[in-house]
């Protein structure tokens, strides 16, 4: 299998783990406080990735990496969980997980600034037109939405495409899982002393459900960790922003997700935006080079 068809293999993988945060993450957000929410799915990341570095006797970053490794974790280890997070609170998991597919134009355009990529123009025009319908989709519910929710998933969107294209230049030269693996360890500090100051009442925690623990879980070692080992990998080996367009089928699969587990509606409507956000994965594929 040549190069570019595994980096392929390994994002559209990434992809569908990351499909499962938004639906386990509402559930989470029942039972946990959104901060502590983040702050405790990055620290159970954070000891696990430590382990992994230990383990396996990864040599320490260069101090020429710490920026980019602080960018990383400003954006996918606290922005985007804790804005999504918020976000939930106001918006149906179905609702939020359209928004994702605005992440596929947003990582190309930090790839170009980043990461030096230089996709053709028929590239920018398929994933302008996913990224459009993702927001005529938005305009069109407004009122059936919350303002506020729209506007966190937004900045989310923003925030995580950063963290992917930056997470996935310095992946070129550091490796992908020890990225994401650093840069859990690098917001450890922070993360810990936050979840300690939120940490729930004994009897509060005696409340959680089942599902909510799990959630937490998947949120924690999937979400947070193993689907960056993937998703970097593929970044690098497909380059960030044509496998960045896999994020188009996120939706498709978190609406899925979203109906089975959590009954929640799904519109068609929806489906017809997420149908034309893969149409134009298949567009963007062919002209990202």
């Amino acid at each position: 299998m040549e190069k570019t068809t595994r980096g392929w293999v390994n994002g559209f993988v990434g992809v569908a783990i990351f499909a499962g945060s938004l639906p386990a993450t509402r559930v989470a957000v029942t039972a946990f406080e959104p901060t502590f929410l983040t702050c405790a799915r990055a620290t159970i990341a954070a000891l696990l990735g430590a382990l992994f570095l230990i383990v396996l006797r990864q040599p320490r970053p260069r101090r020429t990496d710490l920026s980019s490794l602080a960018i990383t974790a400003v954006g996918v280890v606290i922005g985007f969980p804790l804005l999504t997070a918020l976000a939930l609170q106001q918006v149906t998991s179905a609702h939020s997980i359209v928004f994702v597919g605005l992440l596929p134009l947003c990582t190309a355009g930090f790839a170009v600034m980043r990461g030096g990529e230089r996709p053709r123009p028929l590239f920018w025009l398929f994933s302008s037109i996913g990224a459009g319908l993702v927001v005529g989709y938005a305009v069109m519910n407004a009122g059936e939405a919350s303002a506020l929710g729209d506007l966190l998933m937004m900045a989310a969107v923003v925030v995580c495409g950063l963290g992917y294209a930056e997470g996935a230049r310095l992946s070129r030269t550091l490796g992908g899982w020890q990225v994401i693996s650093w840069a859990l360890v690098v917001a450890l500090p922070l993360m810990l002393l936050l979840t300690i100051t939120y940490f729930p009442a004994l009897d509060t925690l005696a409340k959680v459900s089942a599902r909510a623990w799990l959630s937490l879980g998947y949120v924690s070692l999937f979400s947070m960790l193993l689907g960056f080992v993937f998703w970097y990998r593929g970044l690098v080996q497909g380059g960030i922003a044509a496998v960045g367009q896999l994020q188009l089928l996120q939706p498709f699969m978190g609406l899925g997700l979203a109906a089975l587990l959590l009954h929640e509606q799904v519109s068609g409507m929806m489906l017809l935006v997420t149908l034309g956000a893969v149409i134009c994965v298949a567009g963007a594929k062919r002209y990202a080079r």
